[in-house]
């Protein structure tokens, strides 16, 4: 998997990178934002678990954030 975007930054001046890609569609921004906040504050799995298992794919995937 790689980490190098595939895509242009959409903000002028800065490196692509998640937050830059997600602002050519604003709308898709902040759904992904709703849905983040929503997979950390609800759920069945306690916060441990899941910041474990972001840890770990980070891990795999060599995510350098």
């Amino acid at each position: 998997m790689s980490t190098v975007p595939r895509l242009p930054s959409a903000v002028e001046g800065q490196p692509a990178h998640f937050g830059t890609l997600l602002a050519h569609h604003p709308g898709l921004a902040v759904a992904f934002g709703s849905t983040y906040a929503n997979f950390w504050t609800q759920g069945v799995l306690d916060h441990p678990t899941k910041e474990t298992t972001r840890i770990r794919n980070a891990r795999i995937t060599d995510c350098g954030y």
